[in-house]
């Protein structure tokens, strides 16, 4: 569900640096779901070096024994994965030079409106499904593998997201959007309901997910960006499941208004981590922009549209029990009240290929149907 894509560059603050130091929280209840993001690797026809390869493998193993850190307990996942429990204050997060040292912090107060107890009770994980759950003092990660490093182009760039504009047009280099945004306000957090579905993605170096967006800066080299969904993703996991849950997920980012530190809320009050301030430029102090939408990747296979799916396949006309949908969005003000957005745009790059349909009504709030199954007569 929460995205976590790392990247080493400290200056600008980009989308890849901003997930990587997500703080993960101890709790036996905890089921966090998040995921890494690497750039493709298309197979090319290359004269096989064995010492070259040899000396790749090493340092692939030397950055494993790096990131996965040292286990209480292992939980083997039904999709394969492997979910390590790792004492918390050991966590990756805690290798950054500030954070050395140091344990969480103890959970905010909550958003005034924001009902956890009233939520219905969303399914998790696969691997949380066995009924096996980490003890307490430890958070559940998954596992990396070296088939994991092997997808991507490099070992220097597993982990990061590709660079691309947060903007939504048309000109975004092959990732396209449907989302509904507003803007022109300060914004301290956002607060959506997904419904998740498992879209075909035509190959391994295409994705399509479904997230929110909390961003401030400038749509250059120095925007801010926190993300969270879910997505499919081929190269990442090696398969066709979505991460991030089953059927409704709800998700919450806010600003804790004491520290300033943002945090991230998944599900029936899961409290999953924080990032903290010092990570950001223009977050340390608000959002200027909230988005929730899909987002694919399209390589124009054999120089059509891809046929990757977004939300369910279906485009936002087909209604419920067919289309993708986002409900009761909400965002955070600047005196942390959960409020209603009160001027939602929506916008599709490619309404051929997937589009989106916004509505409000008294049980739904501001919702939105949106997606469609890319490549058809309308979309070749």
């Amino acid at each position: 569900m929460a995205s976590s894509w790392c990247n080493k560059k400290t200056s600008p603050i980009s989308v890849s640096v901003l997930l990587c130091f997500l703080l993960l929280l101890a709790s036996s209840n905890i089921r966090p779901v998040f995921s890494s993001e690497t750039a493709g690797s298309h197979a090319t026809n290359q004269t096989f070096r064995p010492q070259e390869e040899l000396r790749k493998l090493e340092i692939i193993r030397e950055h494993l024994d790096k990131i996965n850190k040292p286990a209480v307990k292992s939980i083997q996942s039904p999709d394969g994965d492997l979910i390590d429990c790792v004492l918390s204050h050991l966590q990756p997060a805690f290798d950054h030079p500030l954070l050395k040292g140091q344990k969480p912090l103890e959970p905010p107060e909550r958003p005034k409106g924001h009902d956890p107890t009233g939520m219905v009770t969303e399914n998790f994980q696969s691997w949380s499904f066995s009924g096996e759950s980490c003890p307490e003092g430890t958070v559940p990660i998954r596992r990396t593998t070296e088939q994991d490093m092997l997808r991507a182009s490099s070992v220097r760039r597993f982990g990061r997201k590709p660079r691309r504009h947060v903007r939504r047009d048309t000109n975004s280099n092959g990732h396209e959007h449907a989302v509904g945004y507003v803007t022109g306000e300060q914004y301290y957090g956002a607060k959506a309901s997904i419904n998740v579905w498992a879209p075909r993605v035509f190959n391994q170096y295409e994705f399509s997910l479904s997230q929110l967006w909390v961003i401030s800066g400038s749509f250059g080299d120095d925007l801010n960006t926190i993300e969270a969904g879910w997505q499919v993703s081929p190269e990442l996991y090696g398969d066709n499941y979505p991460r991030g849950g089953q059927f409704d997920i709800s998700l919450l980012v806010w600003k804790d208004p004491k520290h300033g530190n943002w945090w991230l809320e998944f599900g029936n009050g899961v409290l999953v981590g924080y990032w903290p301030s010092f990570l950001f430029t223009h977050l340390r102090d608000h959002a200027s922009m909230v988005q929730f939408g899909g987002e694919v990747v399209n390589s124009r296979p054999s120089g059509f549209h891809t046929s990757t799916q977004m939300g369910s396949g279906h485009f936002a006309g087909e209604g419920f029990g067919k289309a993708s949908y986002f409900r009761n969005l909400q965002v955070v003000d600047w005196d942390n009240n959960l409020i209603p957005l009160s001027n939602l745009r929506v916008l599709a790059d490619h309404p051929n290929c997937y589009d989106i349909q916004g509505g409000i009504n008294r049980v739904w709030g501001n919702y939105f149907y949106y997606g469609g199954p890319g490549r058809n007569v309308r979309c070749p």
